[in-house]
């Protein structure tokens, strides 16, 4: 196939006239054009040019090879390069003769799926472990804290099947380098399990909350469906090693599990386990994340700033932003998981603290727009070892807890109150999202005095680049700590563990991916690691 780059067609246009531009451009009558897929497909909404969508698009032709020879010299049309996944091993006999062990993936978010997925697909039939319930259970626990304040410590926005990923704004974007199009797999996946199909080529796809809860669903009977088995409820408390290789998992209420291969898929808020891995001697590191707050504007006010005269638009929808200050003190402020039209949902997993965190649906036609608005630190802010992280967030949560009434509700604060440096006492234009409520006071206690100062210089700045970003009648919602994990679980090269041995660190827990798609990538790679050492240690056959 060949790829065109760089085409160009009013946002406005028919599907025949996207058919009759690349027939155009690539100087094809009807007849020689066979078929084509658009691979992506973004907008330029600059304030001072028409409306247009930017397509690459892979197109299949009678003859190819002349058509490439004729745009030689054209960097926009170029032969397609091959997206398509293929497996790289197939598993053992040993695994349906029962004489292997079965791999075991800890975790069932967005890594733990994607590894458990690819090893099932393989032939593996994956053991996977959760500590939280099934999807819909787990909506229902966490829709109680949400509503009536009630936390169910093994069941909210942090555990569950799905992990954290289904109660964001379901974005399916990342700047990681990606040369073997892992993420193209990801997206194939979704669709198959109900995505939208538009996911394949839009600019910054995104899903919803409502719908990912059903294709989790969908991938889940697909891994059982090959073998696998998904166990709920099922809180991994230690680990089993002997001569520095892992030989089982212990199991909170259920004998141990023996294993040789473990995926660790953890996600970020998993803390006994991150203790437990510890204790059992696995090498780890402490790492930066940030800390800060949630912002609440309108998202009018958001489109109007960023699209000008096309806000409002359907066929664009509600706009985002992406925004970066380095304040005096030397401390970067960036805005952090950006959900148009959406909400601030309640995101603590351990009683008597408040965790925020930013979530929309598919649609994005909520009031408000939010973000998190936060500060990088380093472990030089919080010193004390690999798990010294962890008790820097969970303090920075307590006092919100503190300051939030003790009821869940999460403090807050008006921007400009929070600029001038006194408490709020009364919203103003904007209502903020967050349920079960938010308690007004003065957050300037919330966070360290060198998170406060940058961010109130952070703020006017970010005025200059969208207007009104420093409206007084904002709001602040506090605490948001759960921006990555504040440790590394170090491995080589082979994906393992640097000092155990069959102990695969992965995702966003292990300090190795940043939202949905990031982790259902290293999900692959980790899946292909354990595969090929099995494959290594599989007997030659004669």
């Amino acid at each position: 196939m060949i790829r065109i780059t760089e085409l160009r067609l009013p946002i406005d246009h028919s599907a025949d006239e996207l058919e009759i531009a690349i027939q155009k451009r690539l100087r094809l009558s009807p007849a020689e054009l066979m078929s084509f897929d658009i691979f992506k497909r973004s907008y330029d909404a600059r304030k001072n040019v028409s409306l247009a969508f930017i397509y690459t698009v892979d197109v299949s032709i009678k003859d190819e090879a002349g058509v490439l020879k004729q745009f030689s010299n054209d960097s926009h049309i170029r032969p397609s390069p091959d997206t398509s996944y293929h497996f790289v091993a197939k598993a053992p006999s040993s695994i349906d003769a029962g004489k292997a062990l079965r791999p075991v993936v800890i975790g069932f978010g967005p890594c733990g799926i994607f590894a458990a997925l690819l090893l099932a697909q393989m032939g593996f039939k994956p053991i996977v472990l959760e500590r939280g319930k099934q999807v819909r259970e787990r909506t229902q626990d966490t829709w109680a804290l949400w509503r009536k304040k009630i936390l169910n410590p093994e069941s909210n926005v942090q555990f569950g099947e799905g992990g954290a990923g289904t109660f964001s704004d379901g974005k399916l974007y990342s700047q990681i380098k990606d040369p073997k199009f892992y993420g193209r797999k990801v997206i194939h996946e979704f669709v198959r399990a109900g995505a939208p199909e538009e996911i394949r080529y839009v600019a910054k796809p995104h899903i919803g909350t409502f719908r990912l809860v059903g294709m989790v669903e969908k991938i889940r009977q697909e891994i059982i469906d090959l073998g696998g088995e998904i166990r709920f409820s099922q809180k991994v408390i230690g680990f089993d090693i002997q001569h520095n290789e892992i030989t089982g998992v212990k199991i909170e209420g259920h004998p141990d599990l023996p294993a040789s291969h473990v995926v660790l898929a953890l996600g970020h808020s998993a803390r006994d386990t991150f203790k437990a891995l510890h204790d059992a001697g696995v090498f780890m590191e402490a790492k930066p994340f940030s800390v800060g707050f949630r912002i609440e504007h309108p998202q009018s006010l958001i489109d109007k700033a960023r699209l000008g005269p096309h806000a409002g638009n359907e066929l664009i929808g509600a706009a985002d932003y992406k925004l970066v200050h380095h304040a005096k003190n030397g401390r970067s402020v960036y805005s952090f998981c950006m959900c148009p039209g959406g909400t601030v949902v309640a995101a603590a997993s351990e009683p008597n603290r408040v965790v925020t965190n930013g979530m929309s649906q598919y649609s994005r036609n909520e009031r408000n727009a939010n973000a998190g608005i936060v500060v990088g630190i380093t472990p030089e802010d919080y010193p004390g070892g690999p798990l010294a992280g962890i008790e820097f967030q969970r303090q920075l949560e307590s006092k919100a807890f503190e300051l939030g009434g003790g009821t869940y509700e999460a403090p807050g604060q008006l921007v400009g109150d929070f600029i001038d440096g006194k408490p709020s006492t009364e919203f103003g234009s904007v209502i903020p999202s967050y349920k079960p409520g938010v308690h007004l006071t003065d957050l300037a206690k919330a966070l360290p005095s060198y998170a406060i100062e940058a961010i109130r210089e952070a703020l006017p700045a970010f005025e200059k680049q969208i207007k009104g970003f420093s409206m007084r009648d904002a709001v602040l919602t506090g605490v948001e700590t759960r921006t990555s994990s504040p440790l590394r679980i170090t491995r080589g090269p082979n994906f393992q563990s640097l000092n155990i041995k069959g102990l695969y660190p992965a995702g966003e827990g292990a300090g190795y991916a940043g939202g949905i798609l990031s982790a259902g990538v290293d999900g692959i790679k980790v899946a292909e690691a354990v595969a090929l050492d099995y494959l290594s240690q599989e007997p030659t056959q004669h």
